[in-house]
């Protein structure tokens, strides 16, 4: 439905026409789109009964429904409005007739003037700022709405809780959000509120860095929305724990960020030392607003608030290194293994990341759904920002089957040792560094060799080290064989199987005596965390489709 720039007031009630949102007393309230229109057309035509079916046809133009859907709308708006003072209901039905917004409406033309005056009302004022103990990190986090969905937001790349809110279409983007779910959004560690660190947090830090906050929110289970890089770390999480994941939603994502035969759209490793060169050269300036929001990228104000938005949200150095990072992510190997509800929303034109990179992401996770959008910005909240949040709401809010996962993505780590040495000397010590580094030990650890699962890679290779450097004190030689991939539970206390153990139990094997051997997907997945490999020639594995790079942990 066309939107006038008007907006409509009574009784402590605003009515944004522009924005699409209402106001109680300068606090937005939460609503769906097709309520808000509904309320709409009644405020435009205040005190007039409006018939029931000129009211469909102008909530849902050219779209065949049942007057059901309409007085549903009509019921939900009678109780988010509450009743007059006097106990009349705002809402009036006309029998035979239709409906009638029985209240004196103020129209105000102007909803520049408006937005204005709102501001001064503290209306685009940001939700309080909470913080969330991860490790010795404090991750900051806002919570906005109360739907029955719990929802993360992730921004890619650079993020400001508070400026966030600064940018009405940013703000309008986010209550959106809010209107249907309870909207939980955060700023990675070292960036925007959140704790400055020395290094910039890999995709397992960040998974630690959202479980932490959903802990500090009491959330069992929630949806998460990744924008661009957000979407590889959302893709990660997801895989890794579906059972705490209820749907995942990625806009203008990406599996690999470097070109490749297999992603022959992604830049090449020239192009983004272009881009590292002018963040270095540029930072304090709009940097990166061409490709990012090019149908604004000539506003005087959005270029200012897209330069103080990234001088806010991390410095030089660090917008430099998580650009780094970001270039080495490649999740490939992680995306068959997503097995929850999957939105994949990309727009056709988008000049930061190919379309055909958000096809590749949608058609390698099993019954993903990819909406192409048409549009050439990249941050979703620039240029027909509509389409995606009805595309996000309509399937968030959807019914979808809940068949219990298959398997679970995880880190199987084999440590083995040679010949008929055992591990019985430095047992305890082994089994306490999987419990330090967040492992859980499984099968027979007496017997020369031992196996354990984790939740990340990064942790699995600094504990399969730990365990190798103990041992070769002892004088006990070992090969450590480490590989992500999915786990089989038959049952809550049964020992993971499946190709993950599999894999991990023929690196151990082949591995140099004193050695960590890991496969190209664990590499791949710790971009960022500084550990470093050296490449150790291939071996042919069947179940990761043939031949495949393997890499020495140094």
């Amino acid at each position: 439905m066309e939107r006038p720039r008007h907006e409509y007031r009574f009784d402590g009630f605003c009515i944004d026409a522009e924005d699409g949102v209402l106001y109680r007393d300068s606090i937005p309230v939460p609503l769906t789109p097709k309520a808000f229109d509904t309320l709409l057309a009644l405020a435009e035509r205040s005190g007039h009964v409006i018939g029931k079916h000129e009211l469909l046809a102008r909530v849902w133009p050219q779209v065949a429904v049942e007057e059901n859907s309409l007085a549903q709308n009509i019921s939900l708006l009678r109780r988010t409005l509450g009743p007059k003072t006097g106990g009349d209901s705002y809402i009036e039905t006309v029998p035979r007739r239709g409906y009638r917004l029985n209240a004196r409406v103020e129209e105000i033309e102007s909803a520049s003037r408006a937005t204005v005056e709102l501001r001064s009302q503290g209306a685009f004022s940001p939700p309080p700022v909470h913080y969330a103990r991860s490790r010795d990190v404090n991750i900051a986090y806002q919570v906005l709405g109360d739907g029955p969905l719990d929802l993360v937001f992730v921004m890619g790349w650079i993020s400001h809780l508070d400026y966030f809110w600064t940018e009405p279409s940013f703000a309008r983007f986010l209550r959106r959000l809010a209107s249907f779910s309870r909207l939980i959004v955060f700023d990675k560690r070292g960036t925007g509120l959140s704790d400055r660190v020395g290094d910039l947090p890999t995709l397992e830090q960040r998974m630690d860095d959202v479980r932490a906050v959903l802990d500090a929110v009491g959330s069992k289970r929630a949806a998460l929305c990744g924008v661009s890089e957000g979407g590889p770390m959302c893709s990660l999480y997801a895989a890794t724990y579906p059972d705490k994941t209820a749907a995942l939603v990625m806009i203008g994502t990406y599996a690999r960020r470097i070109w490749d035969p297999e992603c022959p759209w992604a830049p090449t490793r020239e192009a983004r030392e272009v881009f590292l060169r002018s963040i270095q050269q540029e930072w304090g300036n709009p940097v990166g607003i061409a490709e990012r929001a090019p149908s604004r990228a000539h506003d005087p104000e959005f270029r200012d608030w897209w330069a103080r938005y990234l001088r806010l949200g991390a410095s030089p150095g660090a917008a430099a290194a998580l650009t780094r990072m970001n270039t080495e992510i490649d999740v490939r190997q992680v995306l068959p293994m997503i097995r929850v509800p999957t939105l994949v929303i990309h727009r056709t034109g988008d000049l930061c990341l190919k379309v055909e990179e958000g096809r590749y992401v949608a058609s390698r996770i099993p019954g993903a759904k990819f909406v192409e959008l048409p549009g050439i910005d990249h941050l979703p909240f620039v240029g027909d920002q509509d389409a995606i949040l009805d595309a996000i709401e309509e399937f968030l809010t959807g019914s979808h089957s809940a068949n219990p996962p298959e398997g679970v993505l995880a880190t199987v780590m084999t440590a083995k040792t040679d010949g008929t040495a055992s591990f019985d000397r430095h047992r305890q010590h082994a089994l306490h560094q999987i419990e330090l580094f967040r492992g859980k030990s499984f099968g027979r650890t007496g017997e020369g060799m031992l196996t354990a699962a984790f939740d990340g890679p990064a942790r699995a290779i600094r504990c399969a080290a730990a365990v190798r450097d103990f041992a070769h004190h002892l004088g006990v030689p070992i090969r450590a064989g480490i590989h992500t991939g999915e786990c089989r539970l038959a049952g809550p206390d049964s020992d993971p199987s499946g190709m993950a153990v599999e894999i991990a139990g023929t690196l151990a094997s082949i591995a140099r005596p004193g050695e960590v051997l890991a496969s190209r997907t664990v590499r791949d997945l710790v971009a960022g965390s500084g550990l470093t490999f050296s490449a150790r020639g291939s071996h042919v594995f069947p179940e990761l489709g043939g031949d495949t790079p393997l890499f020495a942990v140094q």
